[in-house]
């Protein structure tokens, strides 16, 4: 996957919030991810290049890119009609998050009973409730020790720059 474009304070859109996915596990919290490279995300980024000892300039250009692994493909969007092997890993992520609902059948087929669950977590997070498993939901933390729902499911986790 090519580099994506440079942004800095000021810009919006998926090429931002995917830059603060990866940056969850190191500076912003999952309902940091909006869209808008505000303060808090201009921050973070200064944050990350002062740790990986790159130029520091709250801009996410082709070095900060590589340096969080910009490249790398992003998770997927899941909602309801999705069907397979992921749907089945976030329904038992879902299952372990979720200990006060009736647990969901484990079928991989993303129905109305995965979506109420997905809106559930969701609901709980303090983030949007659609149902749908995007980025931000993709950064809901999972128990302890930093993992997020992508963890579970075996998707494209945030970079932690190793």
């Amino acid at each position: 996957m090519p580099t994506p474009p440079t942004i800095s304070e000021g810009s919006r859109g998926e090429v931002v919030e995917w830059a603060q996915y990866l940056l969850v596990r190191f500076a912003l919290s999952y309902n940091q991810i909006d869209g808008i490279f505000g303060p808090a995300t201009k921050a973070a980024v200064e944050q990350y290049q002062t740790f990986k000892h790159i130029g520091v300039d709250g801009i996410v250009g082709p070095i900060t890119w590589g340096a969080l692994g910009g490249d790398r493909p992003q998770p997927p969007t899941l909602q309801e009609g999705a069907t397979g092997a992921l749907v089945e890993r976030l329904q038992t992520a879902l299952n372990e998050m979720a200990r006060s609902t009736p647990p969901l059948v484990v079928d991989g087929d993303f129905g109305p009973l995965t979506a109420a669950a997905v809106r559930s977590v969701q609901q709980e997070g303090g983030i949007e409730v659609n149902g749908v498993v995007g980025l931000q939901t993709w950064a809901l933390p999972v128990g302890a020790a930093g993992r997020v729902i992508a963890d579970e499911c075996g998707v494209t986790p945030p970079y932690t720059g190793g």
